[in-house]
């Protein structure tokens, strides 16, 4: 591939994966998913994430990340649900990014990775604004739920970069 294609094909790749991420953040919206576990969502959007983290890099990952938590706050949510993705988004992305650094886990380790610490950065954030510990009770079910969810984002991601040679 020429030097000018690549140019033009990288910012049009994240372009693409920003509207990904920002369509499956509103699927996600959609559908009515309760454990009776405040937090617990699927992450849809992180597929997007991981994605660009392993195709393009983590410099490309973080603007994505970033993006999509502020579109998709101001699009299907408030400054509430800002702040809350961005402590479990940016925690979660940092984690991941020192996990896929020590190439001892596979893509499915690192979204699981990634699972646990976005669950860790929003309860931690809902305990300071909320004035209570008593939040982190809630951290055991919140583990499982990011290690099954993280499990899936990663399967997922793995089998999307399959299908696409990406």
């Amino acid at each position: 591939m020429q030097e000018g294609q690549k140019k033009v094909r990288h910012p049009a790749f994240l372009g693409m994966v920003l509207a990904f991420a920002l369509i499956l953040g509103y699927i996600e919206s959609l559908i009515p998913f309760s454990f009776g576990i405040p937090g617990i969502k699927l992450g849809l959007a992180n597929l997007a994430v991981l994605i660009t983290l392993y195709r393009s890099g983590a410099k490309e990952a973080i603007l994505v990340d970033l993006l999509r938590i502020v579109l998709s706050g101001f699009l299907f949510g408030n400054l509430y649900s800002i702040l809350y993705s961005l402590a479990g988004g940016m925690l979660s992305f940092a984690a991941m990014v020192f996990a896929r650094k020590t190439r001892r886990l596979s893509i499915y380790g690192v979204s699981i990775t990634g699972g646990i610490f976005h669950n860790i950065g929003q309860i931690g954030v809902a305990a300071f604004v909320v004035e209570t510990k008593g939040l982190y009770y809630y951290m055991p079910f919140l583990f499982i739920a990011g290690v099954v969810t993280g499990f899936l984002i990663g399967m997922l991601s793995k089998q999307i970069m399959g299908r696409l040679s990406l």
